[in-house]
């Protein structure tokens, strides 16, 4: 899967992506520090990427605009440890199919997994 690691997410992240057999970048390393939100919606659609974030507002965003991508993997409940992202993302991309990634925006609490299909209308 192409995914696209937002700035609130450590750059670490992306690289453990990566070494799962991914095509992961971080917001940062392709120069999009201080992008908006819209301008990584944009270029995870131009590149069929799944952005994965902390950032609330991107659900929003993508709903507004009623489109069937970017997908989207949102990490919610606060102060997340790297450690526990990748456990909770494994979780997660063990028991979906890229199918079911896509096309999606999936929340992930600490106690629970969320999937709501694109667009949301």
């Amino acid at each position: 899967m192409k995914f696209l690691v937002d700035m609130p997410l450590s750059p670490m992240l992306a690289r453990w992506l990566t070494e799962m057999g991914h095509d992961a970048v971080h917001a940062s390393a392709i120069g999009l520090h201080a992008a908006s939100d819209v301008e990584i919606i944009d270029l995870a659609r131009r590149e069929a990427r799944t952005v994965v974030t902390a950032d609330l507002d991107y659900p929003r965003l993508i709903a507004t605009a009623g489109s069937d991508s970017p997908s989207l993997v949102l990490f919610r409940g606060g102060d997340w440890t790297e450690a526990g992202v990748r456990t909770r993302l494994a979780e997660v991309l063990s028991a979906l199919t890229e199918d079911e990634v896509q096309g999606s925006i999936i929340t992930i609490d600490r106690d629970r997994v969320r999937r709501r299909r694109l667009p949301i209308g």
